[in-house]
């Protein structure tokens, strides 16, 4: 308790008559007083506590840290104030300067109010103050113009406060609404103004700074009078260190600190979620998320670091998911909020973009699941018509024959528009809705068509990354949780866990991409990853996943204007991976994991026959010779052919066998029975192909061999 002074009265000349009088009156005032105290406990009512409700809308992290606070409606920054969560070293001060006998009065003091009036009867002026700790939080509650009656009103609902809501609320409202320059009410938000960081551990000097503000919190404040709120701070630690709360090493230590002179930004980590979170509930003042601070910070610096390589209107997103309870630990919306080029306050996790070839392993999932095919199926990578639709590989070239494992892992275009095509793209969209996900059509009325597998609709970042997590969960697929407290959602499945481990299993094996080691090497996290990229090099996607996490990332510019030479692969994994290394250490394997009952590993030979080849559409129109003759699949007229010194395989359709094939006007020896023969090129360039069957009946085809 705080030591009080010793009350010295001069009493009006008079002689001992004026000193029985003096006497009487005391006597009579300290009977009103009590009489005041009394009534006012039991018959007043307590204030209207709405200010002190009326707060800043946090969104805090896991630990409880803020990620973000939103100004009040009077653009406050009025952050809540919990006294368990404050160093109690303020508090003790606070109490020790602003009222000592707070422990035991009912919200006035009675001493207090007899010295304050004696005092001003004796000496016709103010000469000390009986304000309480209470009756301030009154004052702050409702402002009322600085006169005896407003003095008087004070008091009584000082009574009924403490009364109502009991001490330590009212050291709670005090520590919410106190002023401490400009904006800033309460001790947190100063303290996160003024010193960076939640006040839960203070030195002494910064407590005492935050002691001495409110009482002048416009003269006092340090970034703009720094001298006046060094001389502040330091009367009130002499003042403490003079009845024992701080010893006199400490005392002597807090001296030597400077004062801040400048004032921190607030926290601003997650914007974008913060919004959302907002916006999505207005009602509640505090959201509590899963985000894990650090991890958050970390990605937040690389993201900003890698947009310096892009174009000026270009930027990224991420997001991290931990797949063990489908819970959000990371989200950047947008790199870089602030900018107006990069259309920074544009969520581009939520925005709706072209997922390029991203969606390949989910139509691969259900066709796995369907039986239509198996990762040793045979599919042809070579000019198709599926009706009037024609797709070609991202690079211009075709493989030929490949299995359905290669065509993932390398995302070949003609063999997904073959899968789905048997699959049925309403088929695929439906599986999608069911487990939550809606595909964005460009006519919302037309029913989906083949181009979905190569990106014709439209997804967020958050709903691929959702459909990833599900693969992570052996097909299964629920909601992303955001806040600490949302319920785990409803669980569908996609897929059964045999197809969603051929995925998982494909694409662990999928090469990393340009620059970036494999895992084994780095000593990182064994992800399965794809990457996808929209017509016209608009996005580039990259998603990540093991058993614990799943990571997103998209690349580009939000107006849709293309980024020319930017890919999935090329711009957008190596972000990924990076992001990949900043998470914890894997607590086991972090491969796909062992096989599940049922899964079907064996090799093309051994699949039953409807699973060895899946036939595709009709051949390109004009590879086939005159009179019903021949047909050169592969490789077909025009292409480009990518020749690694390694034979090539000549396919041809139609006709009557045996055929015969000649390379430039020399034969070649004769084919097998079968339909494949393999070619030994010499060098690159171009190459004129023939192949004559049993009848005399020919087909050519002119292509170019390239590194």
């Amino acid at each position: 308790m705080q030591a009080q002074p010793e009350i010295t009265l001069s009493t009006p000349e008079g002689g001992e008559g004026g000193k029985r009088r003096f006497r009487w009156w005391l006597a009579a005032s300290a009977g009103l007083a009590l009489a005041f105290l009394t009534g006012g406990y039991f018959l007043l009512p307590p204030p209207a506590l709405d200010r002190g409700r009326s707060l800043s809308v946090l969104v805090l992290a896991r630990d409880g840290s803020i990620l973000r606070g939103f100004l009040t409606a009077d653009q406050k920054w009025r952050l809540p104030a919990d006294a368990a969560a404050i160093d109690p070293l303020y508090r003790r001060m606070l109490i020790a300067t602003e009222d000592g006998r707070f422990a035991w009065h009912p919200g006035v003091d009675p001493i207090a109010v007899v010295r304050a009036t004696a005092q001003l009867i004796v000496h016709g002026h103010v000469v000390s103050g009986a304000s309480t700790l209470t009756m301030q939080v009154v004052r702050l509650l409702e402002r009322r113009p600085r006169r005896l009656h407003s003095k008087l009103i004070e008091m009584g609902e000082a009574l009924t406060l403490e009364r109502e809501v009991g001490r330590e609320r009212v050291v709670d409202l005090y520590m919410t609404l106190a002023p401490f320059g400009g904006n800033l009410e309460g001790v947190r938000s100063a303290s996160l103004a003024y010193f960076g960081k939640d006040p839960a551990r203070l030195t002494a000097a910064e407590a005492a700074l935050l002691v001495a503000l409110p009482r002048s919190p416009e003269r006092l404040r340090p970034d703009r009078h720094p001298v006046a709120a060094r001389l502040a701070r330091d009367a009130v630690l002499r003042r403490m260190a003079a009845i024992g709360v701080i010893s006199q090493r400490t005392f002597d230590e807090a001296l030597q600190d400077p004062v801040p002179r400048t004032r921190q930004p607030m926290p601003f980590h997650a914007p974008h979620l913060a919004r959302e979170l907002r916006d999505g509930d207005p009602f509640v003042g505090v959201h509590r998320t899963a985000i894990e601070p650090l991890l958050q910070d970390e990605i937040e610096a690389v993201l900003a670091r890698e947009t310096q390589a892009l174009d000026p209107q270009a930027t990224l997103a991420a997001i991290v998911v931990d797949n063990r309870d489908r819970r959000v630990v990371a989200y950047v919306g947008n790199a870089d909020f602030h900018s107006v080029a990069r259309r920074g306050t544009i969520d581009m996790v939520r925005a709706v973009r072209s997922p390029g070839s991203a969606l390949k392993p989910f139509l691969y999932a259900m066709a796995f699941d369907a039986l239509i095919v198996h990762p040793e199926t045979v599919i042809d990578d070579r000019p198709r018509h599926f009706g009037d639709y024609a797709p070609v590989d991202f690079d211009g070239r075709f493989q030929g024959t490949v299995t359905a494992r290669e065509a993932l892992q390398y995302s070949l275009n003609v063999p997904a528009v073959a899968v789905l095509d048997r699959l049925g793209p309403s088929r695929f969209a439906a599986g999608l809705a069911a487990v939550g996900v809606r595909l964005r059509l460009p006519d919302p009325m037309a029913e989906a068509g083949l181009p979905v597998a190569l990106g014709g609709a439209g997804i967020t970042l958050a709903d691929l990354t959702t459909l990833y997590v599900g693969l992570a969960n052996h097909g299964v697929v629920a909601p992303l949780r955001y806040r600490l407290d949302d319920p785990a959602g409803v669980e569908t499945a996609l897929c059964g866990p045999v197809a969603a481990w051929y995925v998982n299993d494909i694409l662990g094996d999928a090469p990393p991409p340009p620059g970036v080691l494999p895992a084994e090497v780095r000593r990182g996290r064994h992800l399965a990853f794809k990457t996808g990229t929209s017509y016209g090099f608009r996005d580039a996607w990259a998603v990540g996943w093991d058993a614990e996490y799943t990571i997103g990332v998209w690349v580009g510019r939000p107006d849709g204007t293309p980024m020319p030479g930017s890919s999935g692969r090329v711009t957008a994994a190596p972000v990924l991976f990076k992001i990949a290394d900043l998470l914890p250490a894997p607590v086991g394997p972090s491969g796909p994991g062992p096989a599940p009952p049922g899964a079907l590993l064996v090799k093309r030979a051994a699949l039953p026959p409807a699973l060895r080849r899946l036939d595709a559409g009709p051949l390109e129109a004009g590879e086939a010779g005159d009179g019903g003759g021949p047909k050169i699949v592969y490789p077909p007229n025009g292409s480009r052919v990518a020749w690694e010194g390694k034979e090539l395989p000549l396919e041809a359709s139609g006709g009557k066998r045996p055929f015969h094939w000649l390379v430039d006007g020399k034969p070649l020896p004769p084919a097998p029975p079968r339909r494949t023969l393999y070619w030994q090129p010499h060098e690159l360039g171009f190459v004129r192909l023939t192949v004559i069957d049993a009848k005399g009946r020919s087909a050519h085809a002119i292509v170019r061999l390239e590194p």
